[in-house]
């Protein structure tokens, strides 16, 4: 028995090192071994803090008696799907086609050509619930494999030629206009939980890309039923369980449709994309709530996810051990009215227990609370919340930590970029615009390096051998033009133009249509195209929202006609599914808005750049400087000059430019603030 995960950098995969299984990555040479051996593949994906793939190794991978089976039977292959999105996203579709639903860990058997035949998520190792044990799965496999291969052939082929028929020949017929934003909000008007916020019910994820559009399009119309559903939403989720209380940051849904108890485990990409909604939340409203959650998120990323080299771990796992050891979900997080007493003594632990509701019975297992806000938002002692608070946290830091995934995702870093960069600048946290520059830095000496195309991964500081999918170029891209518009620095602007055009050159078919992977990626058994977003904006979007801002900023006609060509999807997909485009409509509002183009000749961190900042025009983008090289750094700012010798800020949308002005009032004004 070989194991070949030894030397993997994948968190996921080292944790699968020590199996009795004889796992492989993925790779042409467990193929050619299972053709050699005549036997299929077993394809188990997973990610590093998934609770139910830890629970699976536990009781299947760990087993020796299952390992030996597994062995002699299968080429046994196992992936990060965080590390290979590709495999993850065309084998996740076949397994949705065929059950009708998916989640990890994901479990597909394959024949030596990569094509599925049989499918499953988690597989117990004792029949339950009308599921058979994963034993009986590796036996039925290997009896059909043995006993009917014709059929095994015949539904492989089916399967794969199901799938190479979903290809998308095109996004749609031109781009979404009024007509499709108002559908979308309809739609989403429908499905919005009045009672708790969010959309849909059990489980709920948070929706801050819906948000996000939400808030766009009250900036642009001043549709107050928009607002109304993103701010409430946003207070469910700061007040809920799914917030963490005492040390910021989101978990990643809610098994409850009331926000109540989290699935405990804590992405990054969740906890930028939220900090900035709140951020904008904030813009909008002025919500000190919004404020603080925004900070406080701001500040968990920072303290608990950077790595020593200033990139952004993936990931905190929902397991830890409880006070017997025991490796548990939410051990970390969870308290009972005993543990409160403990720390707090009588007086503060009953103040506690009706503050964070707390039961005798618990909300969680065993007698367990997840802490929460559930009294109304009404009069509380601010000071004696926040001593409570801090007692609990520093007791909370002497038990088992979850486990981090180091693992660095440019993707999900270049949401953080944006996010810290926006966040700092808004309230005058330099720190945080720090942090997000030298994140950036990172993403270009090591996930750029000598090859000039993305890596998808870095771990301590040395990159990874996968490359970058298209949600890697979109996402880095737009946290480089977040950098550019905060720091006046325009090397992001050209970063950004680098990624971008490889967008155009790399991943962009006919008509609009763009593909997850590049043309010379690897050949899977179809080339991964998925317009909707998932947790996180998807490519397409990511990439049409980064070009559409950058065309803005250089006038760049490639970029604009790619932009709009990539938003035909949303036109077709936004009036029937919202809730998973919202990060496309959050793009299209920008589109219908212009977006507007702020040009500030003037100092960077002064008061019309900040005003800049703050407007809250849909997508605007703002370039500031001053002197006679600020036009090299940004197209924009040629031939800006100052009037009166003062800082003058020039705002234009559609070819189309305002009168110049001193006035930090008037341009607030201009762009909605």
């Amino acid at each position: 028995m070989v194991n070949r995960l030894a030397d993997a950098m994948s968190p996921y995969l080292l944790q699968h090192a020590d199996n009795p299984v004889d796992w492989w990555p993925w790779s042409p040479e467990a193929f050619e071994e299972a053709r050699k051996r005549d036997v299929p593949v077993l394809l188990s994906v997973g990610y590093a803090s998934c609770h139910w793939c830890h629970v699976m190794a536990h009781e299947s991978f760990e087993d020796e008696t299952v390992a030996a089976y597994l062995n002699a039977h299968f080429v046994p292959v196992k992936v990060d799907r965080e590390e290979r999105p590709d495999v993850d996203a065309v084998y996740m579709e076949a397994v949705q086609a065929a059950t009708g639903h998916g989640g990890w860990p994901m479990t597909v058997f394959l024949t030596p050509d990569a094509e599925p035949f049989y499918f499953g998520t988690y597989f117990p190792p004792e029949p339950r619930h009308g599921s058979p044990s994963f034993q009986q799965v590796l036996e039925g496999v290997t009896a059909a494999w043995t006993d009917r291969r014709d059929e095994v052939a015949e539904v492989a082929g089916r399967i794969v030629a199901d799938l190479a028929g979903r290809s998308l020949v095109h996004g749609g017929d031109g781009v979404p206009g009024e007509s499709e934003v108002a559908q979308a909000l309809l739609g989403l008007t429908r499905e919005y939980d009045e009672q708790h916020g969010g959309f849909g019910g059990a489980p709920k994820f948070p929706p801050a890309m819906v948000v996000e559009f939400l808030l766009r399009h009250y900036a642009r119309t001043g549709a107050e039923g928009a607002l109304q559903m993103a701010a409430d939403t946003c207070t469910a989720m700061a007040r809920g369980g799914i917030y963490d209380q005492l040390g910021g940051g989101f978990a990643r849904y809610s098994v409850d449709r009331e926000w109540i108890v989290p699935h405990f485990e804590k992405m990054l990409y969740d906890n930028a994309l939220l900090c900035r909604v709140y951020a904008h939340l904030w813009r909008a409203t002025g919500s000190d709530e919004a404020r603080r959650i925004a900070l406080e998120t701001a500040d968990f990323m920072v303290r608990e996810l950077r790595t020593a080299e200033g990139g952004f771990a993936s990931a905190l796992d929902a397991d830890s051990e409880d006070a017997d050891g025991r490796h548990v979900e939410g051990a970390y997080y969870v308290w009972t009215p005993g543990q409160l007493r403990e720390v707090l003594g009588e007086d503060d632990a009953a103040f506690a227990a009706a503050h964070f509701g707390v039961t005798e019975e618990g909300t969680f297992e065993e007698g367990a609370s997840v802490l929460r806000l559930p009294g109304d938002a009404g009069l509380v002692d601010a000071a004696r919340v926040t001593g409570v608070r801090a007692r609990l946290l520093a007791a909370r830091d002497e038990r088992p930590r979850p486990g981090r995934d180091d693992k660095v995702v440019a993707a999900w870093n270049g949401l953080a970029i944006a996010a810290l960069a926006e966040t700092g600048a808004f309230f005058d946290r330099p720190d945080l615009v720090e942090r997000a520059t030298e994140a950036a830095d990172l993403l270009v000496r090591v996930h750029l390096g000598e090859v000039a195309r993305l890596t998808r991964t870095s771990k301590d500081g040395r990159a990874g051998d996968n490359a970058g999918v298209l949600e890697d170029y979109g996402d880095v891209a737009e946290g480089f033009l977040a950098l550019a518009a905060v720091t006046g620095e325009g090397a992001w602007l050209e970063f950004a133009g680098f990624l971008l055009d490889i967008v155009l050159e790399q991943f962009t078919g006919e008509g609009g249509q763009l593909y997850d992977t590049a043309h010379d990626a690897e050949r899977l058994i179809r080339r991964p195209q998925d317009p909707a977003d998932s947790a996180t904006p998807s490519g397409w979007t990511a990439a049409a929202g980064a070009l559409l801002s950058y065309a803005a900023y250089t006038g760049s006609e490639a970029h604009r006609t790619a932009a709009e060509g990539a938003l035909g999807v949303v036109k077709a997909l936004g009036p029937r599914v919202p809730r998973f485009v919202g990060w496309g409509l959050a793009v299209a509002e920008a589109l219908l808005d212009g977006p507007r183009e702020v040009a500030v000749a003037g100092p960077v961190g002064g008061e019309l750049h900040r005003t800049a900042l703050l407007g809250r025009a849909p997508g605007a983008v703002v370039a500031a400087g001053e002197g006679p090289g600020a036009g090299g750094e940004f197209p924009l700012l040629v031939d800006r000059p100052l009037v009166g010798g003062e800082p003058t800020a020039y705002v234009c949308r559609h070819f189309v430019c305002d009168a110049p002005t001193t006035d930090a009032g008037e341009l607030a004004a201009k762009l909605g603030g």
